[in-house]
């Protein structure tokens, strides 16, 4: 028999692999797909003012295009001493949509005369479900934190290698994908969401 089909919303490689860990790791017995795995269909861009809206409109997209139940999540980090920002726009700070380093870089230069007391930031994760029925929902995760002066470690991705979360001293760029899946916002968000997740496609809802 097979297990039942979900869309993970996303065609980030890293993003989908640590999506694809963490529900596992609830337990979740779901033939987990990417946008790549399923036929192509157009995208609507990302212009929600809060990591709720995008998220919800990225599973909406999936759900009525493909007839899955769809799972999107849109995340960013939010730092003090910028009020909040990047926030939604972190994945394009620098300019160019997933310019990872150039968007590390960025940071660190706005940053650069911030005293570490004042480095606080958190990353933030809105995941949401959306079914072809029409159910949805839609939870947050949240990592809490500091920027460092300097990256460090080669795991991760994004601003991993600038943060390290309280309660730490590594990075999450230091982290092994195991360990920090235990603390971060996105695994906080899957975890809150899987229970809905399974419990809408047991019921075909």
């Amino acid at each position: 028999m097979s297990l039942p089909q979900v869309l993970l919303a996303t065609r980030n490689a890293h993003k989908l692999a640590e999506l694809r860990r963490i529900l596992a790791g609830t337990g979740a017995d779901l033939d987990l797909l990417g946008l790549d795995d399923v036929p192509a269909y157009d995208e609507a861009p990302e212009t929600g003012a809060t990591f709720a809206a995008n998220a919800l409109a990225k599973a909406r997209d999936g759900a009525r295009h493909t007839g899955l139940p769809t799972v999107a999540d849109d995340s960013g980090l939010a730092v003090e001493a910028l009020n909040g920002m990047p926030g939604v726009l972190s994945a394009r700070w620098a300019g160019r949509h997933g310019d990872d380093p150039a968007n590390l870089r960025l940071i660190l230069d706005q940053l650069v005369d911030v005293p570490a007391r004042r480095r606080r930031a958190a990353f933030v994760c809105a995941a949401a479900l959306v079914t072809p029925t029409g159910a949805e929902q839609v939870v947050e995760g949240r990592m809490e934190g500091v920027i460092i002066e300097g990256p460090r470690g080669d795991g991760g991705f994004g601003y991993d290698p600038i943060f390290v979360a309280d309660g730490q001293a590594r990075s999450n760029a230091e982290l092994s994908p195991e360990e920090k899946d235990a603390i971060s916002h996105r695994g906080a968000a899957l975890r809150a969401l899987a229970p809905v997740l399974t419990a809408r496609v047991a019921a075909g809802a």
